[in-house]
């Protein structure tokens, strides 16, 4: 089978194309200007001609693109997506219905809304990884000082200087800042539940949207959708990182390094290494950490985050609030540890710091686990399974 791969700079490319060949498929990669407009005359020129001088038989892409979906559903080819970034608006476009679509979803809260909803062309799947690139990386030359390091947090704290939330907050208007608070507060406390779209009432949307202004959303989402992931959801994410990587600094000064976009941010007592490059640092990172830290996007309400995957795909040790996905494929303290809340993690962080062998033999477990069940091999199998006998 002759397969179009949308290449954009998309994670997990390398071990994806990878899979594809092994499974035996011919893979031609398509790189387009115009890949995130809803429609693009230009985009169904260019593919056209791509698709007709590869004999192109189906088209895939890492997270939902409309106006692929389109050429697809105009020219009757399947197009298989897999959705690995939440919150994403471009997955609520009118295109998602068209039958030609195979959207694969790692979120099953996300997946069971969509499902219940009438559409039929969504499927829940764990994301893959490649547990044998850490084995290729650990022979390369790399910054082991660096890279090295007791207790590791990789990912953004979402420190933006002109945050949606804070913008709103920032017109004063106090039973409207303080209902936020309060929202931010109480879900803090909560793992395995978001309430944050229930408390989200039309009045309130209605103030919210009085006070910033969004506009009229394109697509099927409406504007609750972007209050509770883009100004909510993110706001308690970076209240929550920056609580617990407060306390991580302050219970064990200098023994944590952060890995992250945001080259300024601080943190007391935390070491900020600046971004660990995708492709040559970030396995080293989750390797040579005894500890890796994973505290999840609000938006993902279930789902096994990339990270965790990537984590245990590397042969390290995993230490996560509770997603309640992780117990579908996982087996938790003997392929990874959950924290329940802040004094939790301390505990477990100081257990497993102290206990060597029993910390690697977990990591190994994982590591096992995912070599065995969920390498792209794996997962594309199960997905091509799917995709050939709807």
């Amino acid at each position: 089978m002759n397969i179009l791969f949308l290449d954009w700079l998309c994670y997990a490319k390398e071990g994806t194309i990878d899979a594809f060949k092994k499974m035996k498929h011919n893979v031609f990669e398509f790189a387009h200007e115009d890949y995130q407009e809803d429609k693009s005359d230009k985009f169904d020129r260019d593919i056209t001609e791509f698709c007709k001088k590869n004999d192109i038989d189906i088209c895939f892409s890492y997270n939902f693109y409309p106006v692929l979906s389109e050429f697809c559903y105009k020219n009757n080819m399947k197009y298989i997506s897999f959705v690995y970034d939440c919150p994403y608006v471009m997955l609520y476009s009118y295109q998602l219905k068209y039958p030609t679509n195979y959207v694969f979803l790692f979120d099953s809260s996300q997946y069971k809304e969509l499902y219940e909803g009438g559409l039929r062309n969504v499927f829940y799947m764990i994301l893959p990884t490649d547990p044998k690139l850490i084995d290729r990386m650990l022979e390369t030359e790399y910054d082991k000082e660096k890279l090295t390091c007791d207790i590791s947090f990789m990912g953004q704290l979402y420190d933006e200087e002109y945050n949606y939330y804070d913008r709103i907050q920032g017109k004063k208007n106090e039973y409207l800042n303080g209902y936020m608070d309060a929202i931010v507060c109480a879900q803090q406390k909560i793992y395995g539940y978001s309430f944050v779209k229930k408390v989200l009432t039309p009045d309130i949307i209605d103030m919210l949207e009085k006070e910033f202004g969004y506009g009229t959303p394109k697509g099927a989402f409406g504007l609750d959708y972007i209050y509770e992931n883009y100004v909510m959801n993110r706001k308690i994410t970076q209240k929550e990182r920056r609580r617990i990587l407060e306390r991580v600094g302050r219970e064990y000064p200098r023994r944590c390094k952060l890995f992250t976009w945001e080259k300024k941010a601080e943190v007391l007592g935390v070491k900020n290494m600046g971004v660990a490059d995708y492709i040559k640092e970030m396995n080293l990172v989750f390797y040579l950490s005894k500890i890796n830290l994973n505290i999840t996007l609000r938006s993902i309400k279930t789902g096994i985050p990339l990270r965790c995957m990537d984590i245990m795909g590397s042969g390290g040790f995993l230490l996560t609030n509770y997603q309640r996905d992780l117990f579908e494929f996982f087996d938790v303290d003997k392929e990874f540890v959950i924290y329940e809340d802040d004094d939790d993690l301390v505990r477990k962080i100081d257990y497993y710091l102290k206990n060597e062998n029993e910390r690697k033999e977990i990591a190994l477990n994982a590591r096992k686990k995912i070599e065995t069940n969920y390498t792209f091999y794996h997962i594309f199998g199960e997905i091509f399974d799917i995709v050939n006998h709807k």
